[in-house]
């Protein structure tokens, strides 16, 4: 009976002492987590997101985008690293190109070309042909991009795009889901904002300090970028010109993803994951995190299945939100809306790309 005590002594001595010692790769920083008020007021619960029309990518997962090209046609960001393009008369479904790494934003600008943010390649562009170009995987003072996330052009033709985290790159930490999660766990302010131009190949930091960059769109004037900072549920507003960015909206009931600039000018944000109780409650315990993060992966914060995505004017004001309390369709990026009036609905992880016909 001895024996046995001493071995249960031991056993516990060396787990408080793995919990409390073991090595982890963040440095959690101290914040303050606004206190949720879930899906109540502007954010009330409804079901405007339920049967989606599903179209099935095949072989391929994880539309996180979708880009509406000048032939009409839906371009398809995949986990793979192949960008699918889909006829909605018609319902084909191809391959455009394949980027070599994982995909995430796209945008057209008005030559045709196809620019890609590449969580595991940087900055990409892709002709008619689907021809593969890499623009930039590197800032021009030196500093390697390493989750390049979302991209918009502006009317000038430069390019502005995130870069995720500036410390977990995406393909050294496991994949775009383990990498974010880490960011997040830290919160230690690793995001920016990158601009590339086109006319020098120069690529230079316009913002910094944000807590997860994701989502960019530009206004319809092009003289703000519109900011998604995933770790502080909110969405920033940044003048091209110079000068600080403005948080227009704040305290979001879960995670937000991408944003997209619709026709009328108003933006879609999509919210990948309702908002974990324990991160808020720990936001201001670094140490705790620490010790979180070295609980087996079955025991750390995860996305939960709920779909949602919500729309806004450009100075942040909530018009409506489309949501699916079930998570039949979940971990929603962001809603991308056509001219023709169908709306895609993306998706960091599904089978299929989730469409609302008009």
């Amino acid at each position: 009976m001895r024996s046995i005590l001493l071995a249960v002594l031991v056993c516990l001595v060396a787990g408080v002492l793995y919990l409390l010692t073991w090595p982890v790769p963040i440095d959690p920083k101290s914040w303050t987590a606004p206190e949720n008020a879930g899906y109540s007021g502007d954010f009330a619960a409804n079901t405007k997101l339920a049967n989606l029309r599903r179209v099935s990518l095949g072989a391929h997962s994880g539309p996180e985008d979708v880009a509406i090209g000048p032939d009409g046609l839906a371009y398809i960001t995949t986990h793979d690293g192949v960008i699918l393009r889909y006829d909605r008369q018609s319902g084909n479904l191809d391959t455009f190109a394949d980027t070599g790494g994982r995909p995430l934003g796209l945008e057209f600008a008005s030559d045709g070309q196809l620019y890609v943010a590449d969580a595991y390649r940087g900055l990409l562009v892709i002709d008619a042909t689907g021809d593969v170009t890499l623009l930039a995987d590197q800032t021009s003072a030196g500093d390697p991009i390493l989750y390049a996330d979302d991209v918009d052009i502006a009317p000038d033709g430069r390019v502005y795009f995130s870069d995720a985290s500036t410390k977990f790159g995406a393909e050294a930490n496991g994949g775009t889901l383990p990498a974010s999660i880490l960011d997040l766990m830290e919160h230690g302010s690793n995001g920016r904002v990158l601009r590339f131009d086109p006319s020098t190949g120069e690529t230079d930091t316009v913002v910094e300090g944000l807590n997860f960059a994701n989502g960019i769109a530009m206004t319809a004037d092009g003289q703000h970028v519109m900011i998604v900072d995933t770790g502080t549920y909110a969405v920033w507003k940044w003048p091209v010109a110079g000068g600080a960015a403005e948080v227009i909206v704040e305290n979001l009931p879960g995670f937000p993803d991408n944003i997209n600039r619709a026709p009328d000018g108003t933006f879609w944000v999509g919210l990948v994951s309702p908002r974990n109780a324990p991160m808020d409650a720990l936001s201001g315990s670094p140490n705790l995190r620490k010790m979180v993060q070295r609980l087996p992966a079955s025991m750390r914060p995860a996305a939960q299945r709920y779909g949602f995505v919500l729309q806004i004017d450009e100075t942040g004001n909530v018009l409506q939100t489309l949501q699916d309390p079930s998570g039949a369709y979940a971990l929603t990026t962001g809603l991308i809306e056509a001219p023709d009036g169908t709306r895609y609905i993306s998706s960091l992880t599904e089978p299929d790309l989730g469409v609302m016909d008009p």
